[in-house]
């Protein structure tokens, strides 16, 4: 199938929507109980000593970076090395003696390794347990109860002024939003997502005279905008609009430019909506002057004695939070800055109950960071709560060329078009696996490849391999087993069945870092340890039904999580390629 083609809906899983409330626990999370009931019970017994008043710990679980050496391990011994004045080994010993292992016990050994970790080994039957769980409730699979469960949150992200279509240069910003949104919402968190654009500054006056300029068939202004798009704009400019700049030039050229702001919004989000980007609030700039909310965070810092006048000019004594330079709220001749406006946006969105703010701005917004999180901390409000994250750098590239980029000059290339070009699969991939702040190199010609070089085809094609075997299977009489319970008798099966009950550990991290990177990782990993399995194990085997329906079933669940965790980042997942 071309890469520039969308999949078949019909040959698309569906993700089903989860039951109201239903999450996912993890299996570090059932270590981290075990491991803190066996503390309290070594305190107890007075193998170890309590800890000294005052003094809070909390368990930490994680992965070894040796499979050989257990499913998870807890560092704890260490940290209570220092408090207890004891040694970690014994501390570690302590421990592992009063973790409850065996027969009907999730963990089946704990042993202390190194200078005092403790190493814990899972049972088959608590992995079968587990991964039966995803295949009875398989749109919750993954999504968890995080550290941050049921806070609210505000992400504001693109905001691209609509002066002009989408460029790939604003694509970075829709795609770390988006992904962003959808791991925050994985972990547990209510997300509102927020476009917020200037529907009233220099730039919509702009793009109104140079639609009247190309209409007339006159030059564009110097600080006008270029483009096919602009004379598109132009042939369709109502006749009550362009009429008007006959009796009234400035007012007509600001009312064309809202028109023709307006008609690229619309553009901007229906674009967006072939990405799979969609958002709860679009806000305006002017909203927020005509709703009062500048003028009220005006007085808010007023009143707090933040502001103070120099030269006709209100100023925000910003260097009083570690600001390197007071920063103007209001000019000389009474206009508000944008960061009047940024301010009353802030009062704005907290007024509506949100516990935190995510803003996405690109790396030329950097110095702007400081003076609103030191605005809002002056305003009363809590600074970490408002958080801003600015995106790297991202440079296209074609044949080893860089493709270069001007909305003025008009020679940009539309978010359409590289949609169009490589699909919007491929460009979700390429962006969820790499920080949101590192500058990347985005190779088109690499993302439009259908072949193992491309890890999206790569992962894809696993989960389309699965269901070929699913419907093979279906074919020769065979059927997944209800159950896993008993399926991992053989080293092949317990390999892939450990990786997969990761994927919820791997949510959980991808909220809490806010980043996405990692669960590209894990379904590349995934995806490669599926090949594996399938070329070492006979699935679909007819004269051993019984081990084939086992094994279906694990093949089952491996489907299951390829296709949630490309869900996750917007991602398709076919079922025949």
């Amino acid at each position: 199938m071309p890469a520039n083609q969308g999949h078949d809906p019909a040959t698309t899983v569906p993700t089903p929507a989860p039951s109201p409330g239903a999450t996912t626990t993890t299996l570090r999370a059932m270590a981290r109980d075990a491991v803190e009931a066996a503390w309290h019970r070594a305190t107890a017994s007075g193998a170890l000593p309590p800890l000294p008043e005052g003094t809070a710990l909390d368990v930490a679980i994680e992965r070894p970076a040796n499979v050989e050496h257990g499913d998870l391990a807890t560092s704890l011994a260490l940290r209570l090395a220092r408090p207890l004045r004891r040694p970690p080994a014994a501390i570690a010993g302590a421990l592992a003696d009063a973790i409850t292992v065996g027969s009907g016990e999730p963990i089946v050994e704990a042993a202390v390794a190194g200078p005092g970790f403790v190493n814990l080994r899972l049972a088959d039957a608590a992995i079968e347990a587990f991964l039966d769980t995803a295949r009875a409730e398989p749109a919750a699979w993954g999504r968890v109860d995080g550290p941050r469960s049921g806070r609210r949150v505000n992400v504001e992200f693109v905001s691209a002024n609509p002066t002009g279509p989408l460029t790939v240069g604003n694509a970075r910003g829709a795609f770390v939003g988006d992904l962003l949104c959808r791991v925050l919402e994985a972990g547990g968190q209510q997300v509102t997502r927020e476009y917020y654009f200037n529907d009233s500054g220099a730039q919509v006056r702009n793009l109104g005279a140079s639609v009247l300029a190309v209409r007339a068939g006159d030059p564009v202004p110097e600080d006008g905008y270029h483009g096919d798009y602009v004379a598109d704009l132009a042939s369709e400019l109502p006749a009550g609009i362009a009429a008007g700049a006959e009796g009234s030039p400035e007012a007509a050229t600001w009312e064309t430019g809202r028109w023709a702001s307006e008609r690229i919004r619309a553009g901007i989000e229906a674009t967006l909506d072939s990405l799979g980007v969609h958002f709860d609030v679009w806000k305006t700039e002017g909203s927020l002057h005509a709703e009062g909310w500048v003028d009220r965070a005006v007085e808010r810092l007023r009143a707090g004695g933040h502001l103070y006048e120099q030269d006709g000019a209100l100023w925000f004594r910003s260097t009083a939070f570690g600001d390197d330079k007071d920063r103007v709220v209001i000019r000389s001749n009474g206009e508000p800055t944008y960061f009047a406006s940024d301010i009353g946006y802030v009062t704005e969105k907290l007024s509506r109950g949100f516990d935190h703010l995510i803003y996405i701005w690109g790396a030329d917004h950097h110095g702007t960071v400081a003076r609103v999180q030191n605005a809002a901390q002056a305003m009363g409000y809590d600074r970490a709560a408002v958080e801003i994250l600015l995106t790297g750098w991202v440079s296209f590239v074609r044949g080893g060329v860089e493709v270069s980029m001007s909305k003025r000059a008009g020679t940009f290339v539309s978010l359409d078009e590289l949609l169009a070009e490589i699909g919007p699969d491929a460009a979700r991939w390429f962006f969820a696996s790499r920080g949101a702040n590192v500058n990347i190199d985005f190779d088109i010609e690499l993302a439009k490849k259908q072949s193992n070089e491309n890890p999206v085809y790569y992962v894809q094609y696993a989960h389309a391999r699965i269901a070929s075997i699913l419907r093979k299977a279906a074919e020769a009489g065979l059927a997944a087993a209800p159950s896993l319970r008993g399926s991992l008798a053989g080293p092949e099966e317990a390999t892939l069945a450990r990786i997969v009950t990761r994927f919820p550990e791997v949510v959980e991290d991808a909220a809490e870092a806010q980043e996405t990177q990692g669960v590209t990782t894990y379904a590349t990993e995934l995806a490669t340890a599926f090949h594996a399995f399938y070329r070492d194990a006979k699935v679909v085997d007819a004269a051993n039904a019984g081990r084939s329906a086992a094994r279906l079933a694990l093949v089952d669940v491996t489907r299951i999580t390829l296709a949630n965790a490309l869900g996750l980042l917007g991602i398709s997942a076919p079922e025949a390629m």
